[in-house]
C-alpha cells in the first residue's frame, strides 16, 4: 500500500462525507425536525417505533432501536422501539411462506397499533420489502418516516415525512442516515424531557 496515496484517499473520503452532511443540514433540517416531532408525539402517547431496512440499513434500524430502548445521551425511561430486522425465525418463515417482499409488512400487520410510527430505511428508496411495509403501515393508519438517498425513490412518496440524502454513494448515504438517526434521538430525548 502506498501510504501517501492511502492518506489522500482517507482525506478525500472524510471530506466528501463532511461536505454531504453539510448539504443534508441545509436541505433536510425541516424534515428531520418533522420526523422528530412525529416520533415524540408517538412515544409520548404510548406508541412505539417500528424500524426496518436491508443490509446496512437493517443495521441502522437495529442501532437506532437500541438508542431509543436503552438511552442516547441522558438517563431516562426506555422508549418503545423494535427493529423488524432481528428475529431470524420470523424473517425466514415469512420469506419462505410469503416471499421476501413481505418480511417487514407481515410484522407491521402483526405488531403495529394505531399511533405507532413506521421508519423505513433504504439508500435507493426502492427496496420492495421496505415499500411493502410502508404500504401496510399506511393501511393501518400509522405515521411513516422514510430515510432514503439519491432522489428519494418510491420511499419518499410513500412516507408522511421523507428525509432524502442527496447523494448516489451508498456508503456516504448510510453515514448520513446514522447521523440523522442520532439527531432524531437527541431531539426526541430533549422534547420528551421537557414534557
Amino acid at each position: 500500500m502506498n501510504l501517501e496515496k492511502a492518506e489522500l484517499r482517507v482525506t478525500a473520503s472524510l471530506r466528501a462525507g463532511a461536505d454531504l452532511r453539510l448539504k443534508v443540514a441545509g436541505n433536510c433540517g425541516r424534515q428531520i425536525v418533522e420526523a422528530a416531532l412525529l416520533i415524540s408525539d408517538c412515544l409520548a402517547a404510548g406508541g412505539k417505533l417500528l424500524l426496518f431496512g436491508n443490509g446496512g440499513s437493517a443495521a441502522d434500524a437495529q442501532h437506532l432501536a437500541a438508542e431509543f430502548v436503552g438511552r442516547f445521551v441522558v438517563e431516562r425511561s426506555g422508549l418503545a422501539a423494535i427493529a423488524l430486522t432481528t428475529d431470524s425465525s420470523i424473517l425466514t418463515a415469512v420469506a419462505n411462506d410469503y416471499g421476501f417482499e413481505r418480511v417487514f409488512a407481515r410484522q407491521i400487520e402483526a405488531l403495529a397499533r394505531p399511533g405507532d410510527v413506521a421508519i423505513g430505511i433504504s439508500t435507493s428508496g426502492n427496496s420492495a420489502n421496505v415499500l411493502a411495509a410502508m404500504k401496510q403501515a399506511a393501511n393501518q393508519n400509522l405515521k411513516t418516516i422514510g430515510l432514503s438517498g439519491k432522489n428519494g425513490g418510491l420511499l419518499a412518496r410513500a412516507s408522511d415525512v421523507s428525509v432524502t440524502v442527496p447523494a448516489a454513494n451508498t456508503a456516504r448515504i448510510q453515514e448520513c442516515h446514522i447521523a440523522i438517526g442520532h439527531i432524531l434521538c437527541e431531539l426526541v430525548e430533549n422534547e420528551l424531557l421537557e414534557k
